[in-house]
């Protein structure tokens, strides 16, 4: 199965490499890389500033972008399963075959303009690492939330409409949510019912570890506190990539059972 896996990895990936809309995206994150590190002045303050990038644009390209694609590959699956081919072996060559070239669009785009500004300033490497990794892992876990939602529902409109709804809970509603919650029941203490309520969104475990990597942990709020002694030094960072690994496991595993049960 594993022979099967790589070269539909390899097909997939092939695939999604030919998409202009690839080359765009790429080019986008080039281009803002570029613009923050010319406009701040220091790579330093540029990295601060790709946050935001990287927490919402990152996941909105690989959720819409995933679920488009699956849907326009189904002709290729249905062909594919009509072949002595196992159906975890297209599942997982579909998944790879998309995440491959959506970490390596994400690294190119964000981490060749940052290396070339580590030159000057050798201190930002940890930084620059660091966004990088976070970025990889959220690519994995939306990229995860896309072909289970895209397996799941049979409807293009209603599969894309799922796909930003996730996005769009993950990186607003949720935290509204939560705010709502410390509003509502301002006098008892809430600490570890938040850091609870936290680590189940992938959003807020990468921006929680990427505020705490460049020494912004004010920005958390009075909970920051909480978040930076269970999300600091190397166990803390070994936590947040073990939830955000947890994050991408779950769409994964629930796609594969959805599917191994759908009727192509």
């Amino acid at each position: 199965m594993r022979g099967a896996t790589r070269r539909i990895i390899a097909t997939h990936a092939t695939n999604v490499g030919r998409s202009r809309w690839l080359l765009v995206y790429t080019g986008l994150l080039a281009l803002a890389a570029v613009l923050l590190v010319w406009l701040g002045g220091s790579a330093a303050r540029a990295l601060v500033s790709l946050i935001n990038v990287v927490l919402l644009l990152v996941p909105l390209m690989a959720v819409v972008f995933g679920t488009l694609y699956v849907y326009n590959a189904r002709e290729f699956t249905e062909l594919l399963l009509t072949q002595p081919v196992e159906r975890d072996a297209a599942y997982f060559g579909l998944v790879g075959g998309l995440a491959v070239p959506l970490v390596v669009a994400f690294l190119v785009g964000v981490g060749v303009p940052l290396g070339f500004a580590a030159f000057s300033d050798l201190t930002i490497l940890p930084g620059i690492v660091a966004l990088l990794g976070v970025g990889t892992l959220l690519v994995l876990v939306f990229t995860a939330f896309a072909v289970a939602l895209a397996v799941r529902v049979e409807d293009r409109a209603w599969g894309l409409g799922a796909a930003l709804l996730v996005w769009l809970v993950c990186t607003v509603i949720y935290d509204g949510l939560i705010l709502l919650l410390l509003a509502t029941v301002r006098d008892r203490p809430l600490e570890i019912p938040v850091l609870v309520m936290t680590m189940l969104n992938p959003i807020d475990v990468a921006r929680i570890q990427l505020l705490l990597t460049f020494d912004i942990a004010a920005l958390l709020g009075y909970t920051g506190t909480v978040y930076e002694r269970v999300f600091s030094g190397l166990l803390g960072r070994s936590l947040a990539v073990v939830v955000l690994l947890v994050c991408a496991m779950v769409p994964l595993l629930v796609g594969r059972f959805w599917f191994r049960r759908k009727d192509f």
